[in-house]
């Protein structure tokens, strides 16, 4: 049946409805007052006289990201706000602005730069978005991101204390901190009975977020202070208050059309200025918006779309800076408190931003009274708890210690000198991560003497004598990862032992990852090194394509490393080259094994050894045919009837067990004076896999029913031959249990 296109979707349940207004509700009372103190903490380093604005740009950052973040993002219970990370950043540049780094400039011309580098970040995250960056961001290392987001805890903590203490303007922190006399006793009260209440809040209730509770608890300290001390009670001059914001509700968004203004003000020269903090904090958000999303899938059991949720926030942040609001991430607290409070879709997102819009309007005027130092207290839990404490777990172990020096580099460089410089510290960091890694792990996933490994190719007992003798000669080994400047060395330590005494190295190379112009070099080395004993270099299952697109054949092909004048051969897979390198022993140590283009007479295989004496040989051969097959041409497949014995005469024959999709494992290959098809020949059943002729074959072939006729006149016969069958089939089992037990320890 087909749906009415003009017909309205049905109305969301009113319990569904209901969670999703108190979702919003709840997650805006945690989002606003931490956007306003990140908003002061950036402005009002620029004077008493733009705390205002910080105000304002804190709740214009609120209700932009509210609205336009969740209307395009793609975790539909994110709430996106001001956060941490971007206070850090923005009042990193606005420090190093006022310090002279580019120059004296008025506080108009900072916030001018500030709008460029709002609107720079979110370019940066649409761009992200589109080119599929959500999934890259989120393989930054966690001690980088450890690193950073610690680094943003300390210096919020450290601007913030100067507010907590109340130092007058001027007043250095270190100073301040050796003189105990600067502190001012109204901002100290007010803040530590905020920290109080936020830290104990979530013991008494978690129907109301701790920060509301907590800048609840100040107001009420300042304003019984207020009582003993009448100066506190006055609005104008009162440097322990935000201030008056302007006249009535309507100053909060008297800066819009001052923003529009300053972005037209922008010029391409001052992008020189703003790329690289818009790069770094770009980054900090996009990163801090994904975390998030990721909190949100666990506890959902969902699954976000990371690159909306970048474009989701790219728009957000775009909203905001036109708004002259403040840039921000998917914050972590006011996300928790909504998906808590019964939030599940974007709608409680938008009326997350629709109902700070609608506190900003009808307590605009009330924000003025709010004490300084409450925000401070309430920024100063969030800084600490933004601190990756347990870091210093990774001290414990010597392992981890290279984690920890990443964390704490990152963090001294930030705080020494600004997150801008610690962002190029921490790639630099992350590509030692990479190359530590990549070095403390084997490239060696096993290695095996060709006494202990075989290939699927039967052999006679002669033969197996030989190989098992001359297996050392060998040496196989399953390459893993990257081979790169950084663990050729490691791969050279581990088999140059090994290359003083073998003549033939098998690499497999299906689980190789990358190969750079080191590693080349150094099996150029070792093919010269066993050219000199008159061995070769074999690689085996050589990646057509690796996971960097690049052709390993064709690269091998263009340095030369394989060449004709080389000592190198190359196999489709392990099993091949182990039978190339086995024969080429045999051919050395077993010279006169005969023309393998003559037909063994019957009297010749192995198998039926003491039948000729015991004169019970025509008997037998009264029950062989023989059949010839060309090369390709197939003998039997998996289940055909069939009860006959096949003896190679000449040629091989591969047996292989079919699998999906037409594809096939080899599961042995039979040459001249071999025998297979013993196991349908002995249980009279279906045949359990294919057999095909690798090269123009000669075979005998023994009909079950008739060896029967002959048994039942020549008991002996069958006898003999079953004892025989059962002793080769046994020999084989040996044979397979003990390469097993060397895959096994290997």
């Amino acid at each position: 049946m087909t749906a009415d296109p003009g017909a309205q979707s049905p109305s969301p349940p009113r319990r569904d409805l209901a969670g999703e207004i108190w979702g919003g509700f709840a997650a805006m009372l945690v989002a606003l007052p931490s956007s306003i103190a990140y908003g002061v903490a950036v402005f009002s380093l620029l004077g008493a006289d733009f705390v205002g604005h910080g105000v304002r740009a804190g709740i214009l950052g609120a209700i932009a990201m509210g609205l336009g973040t969740a209307a395009v993002g793609g975790a539909p219970q994110l709430i996106s706000a001001p956060c941490a990370p971007a206070a850090a950043v923005l009042a990193a540049l606005v420090g190093d602005m006022l310090g002279g780094v580019h120059g004296a400039m008025t506080p108009d011309r900072i916030i001018a730069l500030l709008v460029g580098v709002a609107l720079l970040t979110a370019a940066l995250q649409f761009f992200y978005g589109t080119i599929g960056g959500g999934r890259l961001i989120k393989y930054i290392p966690y001690p980088v991101v450890s690193g950073y987001l610690s680094a943003v805890g300390v210096i919020i903590f450290l601007g913030q204390l100067p507010k907590f203490l109340g130092l007058a303007h001027g007043v250095s922190l270190r100073t301040a901190l050796l003189s105990p006399t600067q502190w001012q006793g109204p901002a100290v009260f007010v803040g530590a009975v905020t920290i109080a209440a936020v830290l104990v809040a979530p013991k008494i209730t978690k129907a109301v977020p701790a920060p509301i509770i907590g800048l609840i608890a100040g107001l009420i300290a300042y304003f019984g202070l207020s009582l003993r001390r009448p100066e506190l009670a006055q609005l104008a001059s009162n440097p322990f208050v935000i201030g008056s914001l302007g006249n009535g509700p309507s100053a909060i968004f008297a800066g819009v059309a001052a923003s529009w203004s300053t972005v037209t003000g922008l010029h391409v020269a001052d992008l020189r200025m703003v790329v690289v903090p818009a790069l770094t904090l770009s980054i900090l958000l996009s990163v801090d918006t994904l975390k998030t999303c990721v909190v949100i899938d666990a506890l959902t059991r969902r699954r976000h779309n990371s690159n909306r949720a970048l474009l989701g926030q790219g728009t957000g942040n775009l909203v905001s800076a036109l708004l002259g609001g403040m840039a921000g991430s998917g914050t972590m607290g006011p996300t928790l408190v909504n998906v808590q409070s019964g939030g599940r879709t974007r709608l409680s997102g938008l009326l997350e931003g629709a109902f700070t819009l609608a506190a900003a309007v009808a307590l605009g005027r009330w924000i003025a009274w709010v004490p300084v130092a409450a925000l401070a207290g309430i920024l100063l839990v969030v800084a600490v708890r933004m601190f990756d404490w347990g870091s210093f777990l990774l001290l414990r172990q010597r392992s981890t210690m290279l984690d920890f020096a990443v964390i704490a580099t990152v963090v001294v460089v930030a705080v020494s000198s600004n997150l801008i410089a610690a962002s190029g510290a921490g790639v630099a960091l992350a590509i030692v991560l990479f190359i530590r890694e990549q070095t403390n792990s084997t490239v060696i996933r096993r290695k095996t003497f060709g006494d202990h490994i075989s290939s699927t190719q039967h052999r006679m007992p002669a033969e197996l004598a030989v190989l098992e003798r001359h297996g050392r000669e060998a040496l196989v080994c399953e390459l893993q990862g990257s081979l790169f400047f950084g663990t050729t060395d490691q791969l050279l330590t581990e088999l140059e032992p090994d290359l003083q005494h073998c003549r033939f190295l098998i690499l497999d190379l299906r689980h190789v990852q990358s190969v750079d112009y080191t590693a080349v070099h150094l099996l150029e080395r070792f093919e010269a090194l066993l050219a000199e004993r008159g061995g070769f270099l074999v690689f085996s299952r050589v990646p057509e394509h690796l996971p960097t697109g690049r052709n390993l054949q064709d690269y091998f092909a263009q340095l030369g490393v394989v060449d004709p004048k080389r000592h190198v051969h190359v196999s489709e897979s392990l099993d091949d080259a182990l039978c190339w390198v086995e024969e080429r022993i045999l051919d050395e140590q077993l010279p006169a094994r005969g023309d393998d283009a003559t037909p063994l007479p019957l009297a010749a295989f192995d198998l039926f050894r003491e039948f000729e004496t015991d004169q019970m040989l025509p008997a037998l051969a009264a029950c062989v045919t023989e059949r010839s097959f060309a090369a390709g041409e197939t003998v039997f497949k998996a289940g055909d009837a069939g009860q006959e014995l096949f003896l190679v005469r000449r040629g091989i024959v591969r047996v292989m067990l079919p699998l999906k999709d037409r594809r096939h494992h080899n599961l042995a290959s039979f040459g001249r004076g071999n025998f297979f098809g013993e196991m349908a020949f002995l249980t009279r059943d279906q045949r359990s896999a294919d057999a095909l002729a690798t090269t123009a074959t000669d075979l005998f072939v023994i009909p079950r029913d008739r060896l029967d006729e002959v048994s039942r006149t020549l008991p002996v016969v069958g006898v003999r031959l079953f004892a025989r069958l059962a002793r080769t089939l046994a020999l084989r089992l040996r044979h397979t249990d003990a390469e097993l037990r060397a895959h096994y320890d290997a």
